[in-house]
């Protein structure tokens, strides 16, 4: 079945001020309305460039204000979207319910069983901080102010991801409330379809509350920054390269492109300059991490080098991504393979000459990240590369950035194998391709599989603030 065969329903009565008064009462979060105190701050999240303006916002204080948010939708026909920190907004809820899980911000760490439990509005630093004095470490991004459940659920590539994996391959339980409102405890051996199909492509399967997942028994790394001038842009690619077909599972790393404007308030040593950025964690020693990256540093003068050994709760400064909310936009190709041409390719289009600010970013999978997938539902794991595109908004300059973005995609096309969840940053479903970009995420098996779930768990299609859903015929809402 696709999801467009889904049976229409009869409309249900617009929610009255009487109604929301009565969701207030059932619920102990704030509910709020456009025009309410709040409203607007609760709707915000990091992402700038495309806010929610929801008819009604339940700001959800634990796991019954969801199910009663999401039985008040069912009644009113209202579709649901749904914000942590909102870093990877991808679609503006214009009209129905918005629920914020800001305040479900708990976390656990069962330093035996080397699990962490954590609530739907928990962040990556949180988790971070209450594992470290155990000597453990999640699966967590390069960022501690993303939210951890749905970077997992679109599965996850961190700091420690070659060595161990995308996270979605390390949940132990969910906690969903699927569109009846109902509450359930998912694990692989109680509903193995389901709790598959959440990791990797969860996003509109229900409303995470909670999730459980394990911990890895890692206190310290070896990494940082190597950083260098615009003059030795070329040779960095090209060593990268050739670098990452001789490293071990142990190394994870990246390569960042930033043309930095000229602007005040950055930093001095950042100001105006075409640099690349090498990011490196490696689980092993320091010496030998020192001996791996000897090619690298051969490259030629750095300037930054500030590769050492670190307790892993200093991971966070290997990428020092931003912490300030801003408007953007970004693609991404996962690749079987690339060369050095096409690379340096990518760098002329994106760099100081580019009509618009571009941040280009290669990660290096592979390793761990290319095991069969188990129970779980991520993509396109033959992919040696990932390329991320992503573009700061100002005003009016969609169209310049969605321009650059396909121009540097298409040198890289020879080797795409389609696109990762979590690097889709804007309002993707409204782009002309967007079928094209729906159903990139998924192979077809599992976009048909995942729509089936769908059609039972959601005829009513509560949960279709999701480009993909609204974009494409035979693939489920996907994108998150």
């Amino acid at each position: 079945m696709e999801i467009n065969d889904l049976a229409p329903q009869p409309a249900a009565p617009a929610p009255t001020a009487r109604d929301t008064a009565a969701l207030a009462r059932a619920v102990r979060g704030p509910v709020l309305l456009p025009g309410d105190d709040g409203y607007d701050a609760e709707r915000t999240g990091f992402q700038l460039a495309h806010p929610h303006r929801p008819a009604v916002i339940v700001g959800a204080a634990g796991a019954d204000d969801v199910v009663a948010a999401v039985r008040f939708a069912g009644a009113h026909d209202l579709p649901v979207a749904v914000q942590a920190t909102g870093h990877g907004l991808a679609a503006g809820t214009d009209g129905g319910l918005l629920i914020t899980t800001k305040r479900m911000a708990g976390v656990t760490v069962d330093p035996v069983a080397r699990t962490a439990r954590v609530a739907a509005g928990a962040v990556w630093g949180q988790v971070v901080e209450a594992a470290a004095p155990h000597g453990l470490a999640p699966l967590n991004g390069s960022s501690p102010g993303v939210g951890v459940v749905s970077y997992t659920l679109g599965g996850g590539v961190g700091v420690l991801a070659r060595t161990y994996g995308y996270a979605a391959d390390h949940v132990r339980a969910v906690d969903l409330v699927t569109a009846d409102g109902r509450l359930r405890h998912l694990t692989a051996e109680r509903d193995p379809e389901l709790f598959g199909a959440l990791l990797g492509g969860g996003h509109g399967l229900g409303v995470v509350t909670a999730m459980e997942f394990a911990l890895m028994p890692v206190a310290r790394l070896y990494g940082g920054q190597l950083v260098f001038g615009a003059e030795h842009v070329d040779d960095v690619l090209s060593a990268y390269l050739r670098w990452t077909g001789t490293v071990p599972d142990e190394m994870t790393s990246s390569v960042a492109l930033i043309a930095y404007p000229d602007l005040p308030q950055l930093p001095e040593q950042l100001r105006g300059r075409y640099l690349a950025h090498l990011r490196i964690a490696y689980t092993g020693s320091a010496e030998r991490g020192e001996q791996l990256v000897a090619p690298l540093r051969a490259v030629g003068p750095r300037v930054g080098d500030d590769l050492r050994e670190m307790p892993y709760a200093e991971s966070h400064t290997i990428h020092r991504d931003p912490s300030d909310p801003h408007a953007y936009d970004g693609d991404n190709a996962l690749l079987g393979d690339l060369d050095a041409a096409a690379l340096r390719r990518v760098a002329r289009l994106t760099g100081p000459a580019a009509p618009t600010m571009c941040v280009v970013q290669l990660n290096h999978l592979g390793g761990a990240l290319a095991a069969p997938a188990g129970s779980g539902t991520v993509g396109h794991r033959a992919a040696r590369y990932a390329l991320r595109l992503l573009s700061p908004l100002q005003g009016d300059d969609l169209g310049t950035v969605r321009a650059l973005h396909a121009e540097a995609l298409a040198a890289v096309e020879p080797w795409r194998l389609g696109r990762s969840v979590n690097f889709l940053f804007g309002r993707h479903g409204e782009r002309p391709d967007a079928a094209e970009v729906a159903r990139s995420v998924h192979d077809a098996d599992a976009r048909r599989r995942l729509a089936a779930l769908m059609s039972r768990l959601d005829p009513q299609r509560l949960f279709r603030f999701h480009p993909a859903a609204a974009a494409t015929p035979d693939g489920p809402p996907a994108v998150a």
